[in-house]
């Protein structure tokens, strides 16, 4: 199994603890889990269809991760509107979707090592340390 170096493995264990804080609480809406820009396409009987959806019961703010790393330039100032932006209009807590957003990080993190990866991706580290900074 490959090793992350010590910096991420320090972040991946600020998302585990960000993740502990809201675990109680996990949320009881159903998810679609894998919804990013490959899974929503053009159609005719309405105008987007979400196709492929991973069904899992959670908080919302589980899913805002894609929005933030698919086809975006993982600028900070951009990660930052764009979260707050996504927080806003779908009336999420803030800490609670900073706390399931950080999971995701984990989750993915956690997989690559799994994989062999010896470092996670930078546009995950990138959104991770936006989040964490506050």
């Amino acid at each position: 199994m490959a090793r992350l170096g010590v910096e991420e493995g320090a972040l991946l264990a600020d998302c585990a603890a960000a993740v502990r804080e809201v675990a109680g609480e996990s949320g009881d809406r159903l998810l679609h889990w894998d919804l990013h820009y490959d899974n929503v396409l053009g159609a005719e009987r309405e105008p987007w269809l979400v196709i492929d959806p991973k069904p899992l019961v959670g908080d919302p703010g589980f899913e805002l991760f894609p929005a933030l790393v698919n086809r975006w330039n993982p600028d900070p100032v951009e990660i930052r509107w764009r979260f707050d932006l996504l927080t806003e209009r779908l009336g999420l807590d803030r800490g609670r979707a900073v706390a399931w957003t950080l999971g995701r990080v984990l989750q993915n993190g956690v997989w690559g090592v799994e994989e062999g990866a010896s470092a996670l991706d930078a546009g995950q580290v990138v959104v991770a340390q936006v989040l964490l900074a506050g």
